[in-house]
């Protein structure tokens, strides 16, 4: 598109100043450390990565991308005019049974590149007038994404980065993101861990994801939107820094929906970003599984946002 038509933030990414200062090549390199013996997530597998193990995410060394394109489907603040600038990283370190990217998450469908590769899709992206670069399911390709935005960066990328992942994370390796990424975007599935162990596959989701989202509100705080000038005198709000929460609600209550929005108001900030989404569908292998083999009635989702009111949560995503 022609750059001229595009909305400008007028905003510096985070991560520009850690490439000045060459603290972006030192975080890049610690990551890949990470990967010899991974200890990415909580998981912490262990398998050395860089000569070709495998752990529960089922990825190597290299990037490894399903698909990306400007998103309009993302929530209305990352999309603006020109869409949300996502990669679609293959594999992920949860094994939800419902989940609806299974194709990408589970079946691992998507192609190897190379650092340059990713680097040049972040460019296309910009060049495509995109606000933000949106990396879905980031969590365990971590040391691939700062590789190569070193390069991208150095090319002249300079749009805000998206970390649009599944909530179950390692406060050791969201402290190396400290200054780069400009927005979080976790999910917050369950409020309990017996929920994360029965449809997610691990015994510690809840416990995990509460320090998630403590660091990344640390890192970036409350959301901030700004309305930016467009083409032909249009403008748009556009999100630029802080902390956006997903939670998608379960059939029968199985995510603990008033827990997760009770944390958040107490513990985080009553000024918190939510999504509260009533989009589930029986995906995947959850149709074999009762509880969650139906959707979600329209009873249920009006409660859990109303559980969201209660709790003091005011800032919603339309």
């Amino acid at each position: 598109m022609d750059p001229s038509a595009s909305c400008e933030p007028g905003i510096r990414a985070a991560y520009l100043n850690l490439l000045e200062t060459g603290e972006l090549s030192q975080r890049a390199s610690d990551a890949r450390e990470m990967l010899k013996h991974c200890v990415l997530c909580p998981r912490k597998c262990g398998v050395d990565r860089v000569a070709g193990e495998l752990g529960a995410c089922g990825i190597g060394a290299n990037p490894f991308v399903s698909s990306y394109g400007p998103h309009f489907g993302e929530e209305s603040v990352l999309v603006g005019r020109y869409g949300s600038g996502t990669i679609f990283l293959t594999g992920c370190n949860l094994k939800c049974v419902f989940c609806q990217n299974y194709e990408i998450s589970q079946l691992r469908r998507g192609d190897r590149i190379s650092d340059i590769r990713l680097a040049e899709m972040m460019l296309e992206l910009q060049s495509e007038g995109c606000h933000n670069i949106n990396f879905v399911t980031p969590t365990h390709q971590v040391p691939q994404i700062l590789e190569a935005l070193i390069k991208a960066a150095e090319s002249g990328l300079r749009l805000p980065l998206v970390y649009n992942c599944g909530g179950y994370e390692s406060v050791e390796t969201l402290k190396l993101l400290d200054g780069i990424v400009d927005i979080y975007m976790p999910d917050a599935k369950y409020g309990d861990n017996e929920s994360g162990r029965a449809y997610s596959g691990v015994p510690d989701y809840w416990d995990r994801c509460r320090e998630a989202l403590r660091e990344m509100h640390r890192q970036v705080g409350d959301l901030q939107i700004r309305e930016v000038a467009c083409d032909n005198g249009r403008t748009a709000k556009i999100a630029t820094r802080g902390l956006l929460v997903r939670h998608l609600v379960l059939p029968n209550n199985l995510a603990s929906s008033e827990n997760v929005f009770r944390f958040i108001a107490n513990e985080i900030s009553k000024d918190t970003f939510i999504n509260v989404m009533g989009q589930y569908r029986p995906e995947y292998r959850a149709r074999e599984i009762p509880e969650l083999s139906r959707r979600v009635t329209a009873n249920e989702f009006r409660e859990a946002v109303e559980q969201a009111r209660r709790a003091g949560l005011h800032r919603f995503a339309d």
